[in-house]
C-alpha cells in the first residue's frame, strides 16, 4: 500500500505536484480544441441511461479557459517618502507555446498605466514551474495619482525572440503601507 500524504511525496511541499494537478507543466504539450470545431457532429452526443441525448461538447475547453499560470507580487505604500514598492516574487505554472523552445528565457514587464505610463522590467529567467524573481522596483509617485490606475505585467520570453505569452492586472485603489500579498491570474495575451 502506498502513503499518499504529502509528507510522504519526496521533495514536495505542497500538494498541488499531484499527478492530478492539470497546472503542471506536461498541460504545455496538450492540443488546443475549440469548443466548435473538437468533435466531430456525427459523434458529439451520446445517449445516457434514460436515453436523452447529452452534448460532449460541453466538457471541451476553449483556448481561453486553459491555466495560464499565476503571479505573485507584493505591494506597498510609503507616504512618508510618496513612494510606492512593487515586489515580483515567483510565476507559477505558466506555459508558453512550443515555439518559444523547451526553457525559454522568461521576465516580468510592469506598467503603471499613468497618463506618462511608468516601465520597468525583471531580469530574465530560466523558464521552469515555479520561476523566483525576488526583485523589487520603487517609484516616487503621489498617492493620489496612483488610486485611479491599474499595474499591468506582461510575461515575456527573452529567447529565441521577445514575446509577451500573457499579462495580467491589479488596481491599485487600495495601496496603503501595510504590505499587501497578491496572487494574479495570468492570461492569454490581448491582441
Amino acid at each position: 500500500v502506498s502513503d499518499l500524504r504529502p509528507s510522504a511525496l519526496p521533495g514536495s511541499l505542497d500538494v498541488s505536484r499531484s499527478m492530478f494537478d492539470l497546472r503542471s507543466p506536461p498541460h504545455r504539450f496538450m492540443k488546443r480544441y475549440d469548443s466548435v470545431s473538437s468533435v466531430p457532429s456525427s459523434i458529439s452526443s451520446r445517449k445516457d441511461s434514460q436515453g436523452s441525448n447529452r452534448s460532449l461538447d460541453t466538457i471541451t475547453l476553449s483556448g481561453d479557459e486553459r491555466d495560464f499560470g499565476r503571479l505573485n507580487v507584493k505591494l506597498c505604500y510609503v507616504s512618508s517618502v510618496e513612494q510606492i514598492w512593487i515586489t515580483v516574487l515567483h510565476c507559477k505554472d505558466i506555459s508558453w507555446p512550443s515555439s518559444c523552445g523547451e526553457n525559454p528565457r522568461i521576465c516580468v514587464k510592469g506598467i503603471l498605466t499613468l497618463p506618462k505610463p511608468v516601465h520597468f522590467k525583471s531580469s530574465a529567467k530560466e523558464g521552469c514551474n515555479d520561476i523566483e524573481f525576488m526583485e523589487t522596483f520603487v517609484f516616487a509617485i503621489k498617492l493620489q495619482s496612483l488610486q485611479a490606475v491599474r499595474l499591468v505585467f506582461k510575461i515575456q520570453t527573452q529567447t529565441p525572440r521577445k514575446k509577451t505569452i500573457g499579462e495580467c492586472s491589479l488596481a491599485l485603489r487600495e495601496l496603503s503601507s501595510q504590505e499587501s500579498n497578491h496572487w494574479l491570474d495570468i492570461s492569454p495575451p490581448s491582441k
